[in-house]
């Protein structure tokens, strides 16, 4: 049974396009010694595109409701550390920001995760990269 598409308006392309580059940014940022400037940029860019995805309004209403405040704070205060050059510190706040956030997210996301298993080229990776990783 083949599952439901999602269309996307062409704005909301282009914000599913700036949250892209904003997680290769920040990606790159992290792997070149968290580097601030891109660092920064990953942020800015992802914020935006998430903006542009779900709308200003809904995109408001996710991170200011009261039981969201705290993990709000910590995410838009490690972007504020970002931005004032403290990336190391920012990225710290950021991560745990993100994670009680979104945390809600995680079981859709590790039971889609799962269901990759599912569809037959991958599965028949996933079994050939578990045959060829034994230590024996």
């Amino acid at each position: 049974m083949p599952g439901k598409m999602v269309s996307l308006t062409e704005f909301q392309k282009i914000g599913v396009g700036l949250v892209g580059f904003g997680l290769f940014f920040i990606f790159f940022g992290v792997l070149l010694y968290f580097d601030s400037v891109l660092l920064a940029f990953g942020n800015l860019l992802f914020l935006s595109g998430l903006a542009i995805i779900i709308g200003l309004r809904r995109t408001f209403n996710f991170f200011f409701q009261k039981e969201k405040l705290k993990g709000t704070s910590f995410f838009l205060g490690g972007i504020l550390i970002v931005l004032l050059r403290q990336p190391l510190l920012g990225m710290l706040l950021e991560i745990y920001g993100f994670i009680t956030l979104f945390r809600n997210f995680f079981p859709v996301v590790f039971g889609f995760l799962g269901a990759l298993g599912n569809i037959p080229l991958l599965s028949k990776l996933f079994q050939k990269l578990g045959d060829t990783s034994s230590l024996v």
